[in-house]
């Protein structure tokens, strides 16, 4: 799908990675609504400042963009808690699921019957390689990314022959401001690859450009994907010595 004049909504666009994809849509002829909880928004977007993280902020979002007409939804926004799961308060870990799978979920309610009545449209739903591989310490974005791949598969089903296609990209960890030092100490201590946003962004749009479908990032991560699917066994024997260290970064 090719981007010029094309209506994109794109959450988190203010990020480290949502700027230069954003930058990107932008500089490929789109014209892109941007909504993040940031002041001020990408210069050359609609800005929409609000709160992904509770039911209200999501709705008074919706109360604004369902009344206009969006070619491109990508749910990019995403929060993210390292360390045992007693440890996260309760507003932070309702506020996970909140902004990493009901956010989407409510926003892509809110397109869909357009797109459904002009028989064309494209979901782009980012979440990780942590939703298919669920680390120890990231208990809730694991499993919270993981409802976002299960959601963009069941949604892929359900809009065939719609004119509407999905796309669901899981990066591997990505150097951004989403990373807090306890989660780069622990990429240092178990030697985890991290991609620079620049390269994540060139081929998250590659990927909206060319309306792929499944697209998991990195390897050896993306093989572990498909083990972990058929023999989640090996997959914890593999990680388990990574586990222990990381509790060391707790204790």
């Amino acid at each position: 799908m090719p981007f010029e004049n094309k209506s994109v909504l794109i959450t988190g666009g203010c990020g480290g990675l949502g700027a230069l994809l954003t930058r990107a849509l932008l500089d490929g002829g789109a014209r892109v609504t941007v909504i993040d909880r940031a002041q001020t928004g990408p210069e050359g977007t609609t800005y929409l400042r609000g709160d992904l993280s509770t039911p209200t902020g999501i709705d008074n979002i919706v109360d604004v963009i369902d009344r206009a007409k969006w070619d491109i939804l990508i749910n990019l926004a995403g929060i993210q808690h390292f360390g045992p799961v007693e440890a996260q308060s309760s507003a932070h870990l309702y506020a996970s699921y909140m902004v990493n799978v009901v956010a989407p979920a409510r926003l892509i309610q809110a397109v869909l019957p357009g797109m459904k009545a002009r028989r064309s449209g494209q979901i782009v739903n980012v979440g990780s390689i942590f939703g298919s591989i669920n680390f120890a310490h990231f208990a809730t974005y694991s499993s919270a990314k993981a409802g976002l791949r299960g959601l963009s598969q069941a949604l892929r089903r359900e809009v065939t022959g719609t004119g509407i296609k999905v796309t669901y990209v899981a990066p591997r960890a990505v150097k951004t401001a989403l990373n807090t030092e306890k989660v780069m100490a622990f990429a240092r201590l178990t030697h985890m690859n991290m991609d620079d946003p620049k390269k994540i962004a060139a081929r998250l749009l590659r990927a909206i450009r060319d309306e792929e479908k499944d697209v998991y990032l990195g390897f050896p991560e993306s093989l572990f994907v498909r083990i972990n699917g058929i023999f989640p066994g090996l997959v914890d024997g593999s990680l388990a010595a990574n586990d222990l260290k990381a509790r060391t970064l707790f204790s």
